[in-house]
């Protein structure tokens, strides 16, 4: 295994045996192979640690754990490996999909609140906002950004009785300059993607760079994610989403 690089690596993924074509929906086995390999490392740490260390330019390599969306695989198969080998991991949701019981477009069933409590309870996921309807905000003015980030955060600290630090950008898409304001007024941190490792003293906590995780990465390739590899392929993911959702607003 190839030394990783002083700084911290985060790596995003979404569903875990929901049983789908997606390249992100990892089977179950993948998934816990790929966790495996992380306590084995002993270098993953939760989101907050990451951001004190960041912000304190505490020079050191670790891996973070994360989630976007809200699937209720992440209660049924996520959690109970992320137990086993004591991994901690952020959860970002989009709240509308828990709070309307709202299917996603490819089928998924959301998580419930009951189902984000008990993840809360064990003290290893920390649940973070990914806006409440997973809206595009790179066009949003700032009265749209604020209700998509209080709304999602108002009902997490709602339900769960946690505080909401941490926010998720939809589809990795850096906020318009009103969005970026209503986030840094609201969340410790902010996270996009770039594949690129977050260093010390240069890294900005509310343009946190994640590097995605894919099934067909396979163990090999996640291996080069998890020591902070392959930036190159962040640079020419931001290209091609930046163009493909030019035009939506979800």
């Amino acid at each position: 295994m190839s030394r990783p690089p002083l700084g911290t690596t985060v790596l995003i993924y979404h569903r875990v045996g929901g049983g789908s074509y997606s390249a992100v929906d990892h089977p179950v086995p993948l998934f816990r192979a790929q966790m495996e390999q992380l306590a084995v490392g002993g270098s993953v740490i939760g989101l907050d640690r990451a951001i004190d260390g960041l912000r304190d330019c505490e020079r050191s390599s670790a891996v973070v754990v994360t989630f976007d969306d809200g699937t209720s695989d992440w209660e049924e198969h996520v959690l109970p490996v992320l137990v086993e080998f004591g991994i901690p991991a952020t959860f970002y949701v989009a709240t509308a999909f828990v709070d309307e019981q709202r299917c996603w477009p490819n089928g998924a069933q959301p998580v419930s609140w009951a189902g984000l409590a008990a993840m809360a309870s064990t003290g290893l996921a920390t649940i973070g906002s990914h806006s409440h309807t997973h809206a595009l905000l790179d066009r949003a003015d700032g009265a749209s950004a604020r209700t998509e980030v209080e709304r999602s955060a108002d009902l997490i600290e709602s339900h769960l009785g946690v505080p909401c630090a941490h926010f998720a950008y939809p589809k990795a898409l850096l906020g318009s300059g009103e969005a970026e304001t209503e986030v840094k007024r609201r969340f410790r941190s902010a996270a996009l993607a770039s594949g690129r490792t977050n260093v010390p003293g240069r890294t900005d906590p509310y343009r946190l760079a994640r590097t995605p995780v894919q099934v067909n990465d396979g163990m090999a390739w996640f291996t080069r994610k998890m020591t902070g590899g392959l930036r190159l392929e962040g640079l020419l993911r931001d290209r091609v989403s930046a163009r493909r959702y030019a035009d939506n607003t979800w």
